[in-house]
């Protein structure tokens, strides 16, 4: 008779533990690599729609450019929500590494088209058309990006360290924030405003188009998502229906969509504060992508400390005092900038509300997905997030710029984020612990 084959203990039992650890921190590593490319795109278009407006849209006053290009980018958010149909479902039922790399694949195309689009002085009407379809594809291939790869972190990390591992979305944001203003900045340095105007957006474009192939062969090299252990297996409802799962799973799906639209509005807030640097504070490029990088730095930082003090003391209390503190601080913070209008108080207000959004955003992003069924769990989740972008995000930058025609006050983007802050935190708490760490700790209490 066999004998069964003797435990794995001892020195390779830790180089099985070692190389699994490593295998994690590959694939984490590859896939945040991947998020990072396809939000650096995405956002650099924010950062440049003065210019892209001059490009595609020559108007009479200035408002009417911008507005006009700030409708573009709104654009973008129309296909989200099919995005996140299509390609997070598709994830589910295919695999998350074959949905990251069509979305990956999808925006590297979107983006080349864009940046070598010639301007409406020289193909006319055809210019705002190829820009156009251009923005829909790009915002279909991030529409199913962000639910298949914050799947792919929380299912790739040990049991306890998946609040510090799903960290690493928000952070590849940040990372992307701050590789695209580092550009901006070094643009609008080295080039003369009619040049950064003419075609020194399309090399900041470009930059993220190389980096295609790059992504493409990362994602390719990413093994399928490792089968870790849930806090709660699913043998009882193995047998549902995704539309059965999403019912049941409906009370997170609107809170997440709650907290989501709140981070959007913040999020494109503050993005297009370098717009509002410029356009309405009269503050140089310069200064203005260096307020870019500085709110980008402090929130990886605070999304990746946030993160892992979430995998010790519980989502929760991440979750909500950060947002209690950003909610109080907000208004403050913007009047300062505003009254000042200095270089030292947009730099400072950068750090300290990009550190505060981005530490309790890791914990949310964790708890979000840790409540969700693994089988509807990329669908799921990307579905309620290009939702909550498609709504908000799109609409935000118009809504701000129009705010501020409007009333005349500078205050009207702050006003407009605290509000939509202050909903978000009531759906913040009112989301269950879900930390391996305190639910398994109770369990066996």
């Amino acid at each position: 008779m066999n004998e069964p084959a003797p435990a794995v203990t001892g020195v390779a039992g830790e180089e099985s533990a070692a190389a699994k650890g490593a295998l994690a921190r590959r694939s984490i590593v590859a896939a945040t690599i991947g998020n990072a490319l396809e939000f650096y795109d995405f956002i650099t278009y924010g950062f440049f729609a003065i210019q892209i407006g001059h490009a595609f849209f020559p108007a009479q006053s200035s408002y009417a450019s911008l507005m006009a290009s700030l409708g573009l980018f709104g654009a973008g958010f129309a296909t989200r929500p099919l995005g996140g149909v299509v390609i997070g479902i598709y994830s589910d039922r295919v695999g998350r590494r074959p949905a990251m790399i069509l979305s990956f694949a999808l925006m590297g195309l979107a983006i080349l088209a864009l940046a070598i689009t010639p301007s409406y002085s020289a193909i006319g009407i055809a210019a705002p058309a190829i820009a156009v379809v251009a923005r829909l594809v790009q915002g279909f291939s991030l529409g199913g990006e962000v639910g298949p790869t914050t799947a792919y972190l929380l299912e790739a990390a040990p049991l306890r360290q998946r609040g510090l591992a799903v960290s690493w979305q928000g952070a590849s944001q940040g990372i992307a924030g701050i590789l695209a203003g580092v550009v901006g900045l070094a643009l609008s340095a080295l080039l003369p405003p009619a040049a950064l105007d003419g075609y020194g957006w399309r090399i900041a474009f470009l930059l993220g188009a190389v980096t295609l192939p790059a992504g493409i062969w990362l994602r390719r090299g990413l093994p399928e998502t490792p089968h870790t252990p849930e806090p709660s297996a699913e043998p009882a409802t193995a047998w549902r229906t995704g539309m059965q799962l999403a019912r049941d799973s409906r009370r997170i799906l609107v809170l997440a969509l709650l907290v989501l639209a709140a981070g959007t509005i913040g999020s494109y807030v503050s993005s297009y504060m370098t717009t509002f640097a410029q356009h309405t504070l009269h503050m140089s490029p310069t200064v203005a992508f260096a307020g870019t990088v500085v709110g980008s730095v402090s929130g990886v930082v605070g999304g990746l400390f946030g993160g892992s003090l979430s995998d010790r003391i519980g989502r929760r209390p991440l979750m909500v005092l950060p947002a209690l503190a950003h909610l109080v601080l907000m208004i403050p913070i913007f009047y300062w900038i505003v009254q000042a209008r200095s270089p030292a108080a947009l730099l400072v207000g950068a750090l300290v509300t990009g550190f505060l959004s981005a530490l309790g955003a890791s914990a949310f992003y964790a708890a979000a997905t840790e409540s969700l069924p693994k089988r509807i769990r990329g669908g799921g989740f990307a579905i309620v997030y290009s939702l909550s972008n498609a709504l908000f995000g799109g609409t935000t930058q118009l809504v701000v710029t129009w705010l501020i025609h409007a009333s005349g006050s500078p205050m009207a983007p702050a006003w407009y984020m605290f509000g939509a802050s202050a909903i978000g935190l009531v759906a913040r708490w009112l989301i269950i612990e879900t930390a391996p760490a305190r639910t398994l700790a109770t369990s066996s209490a």
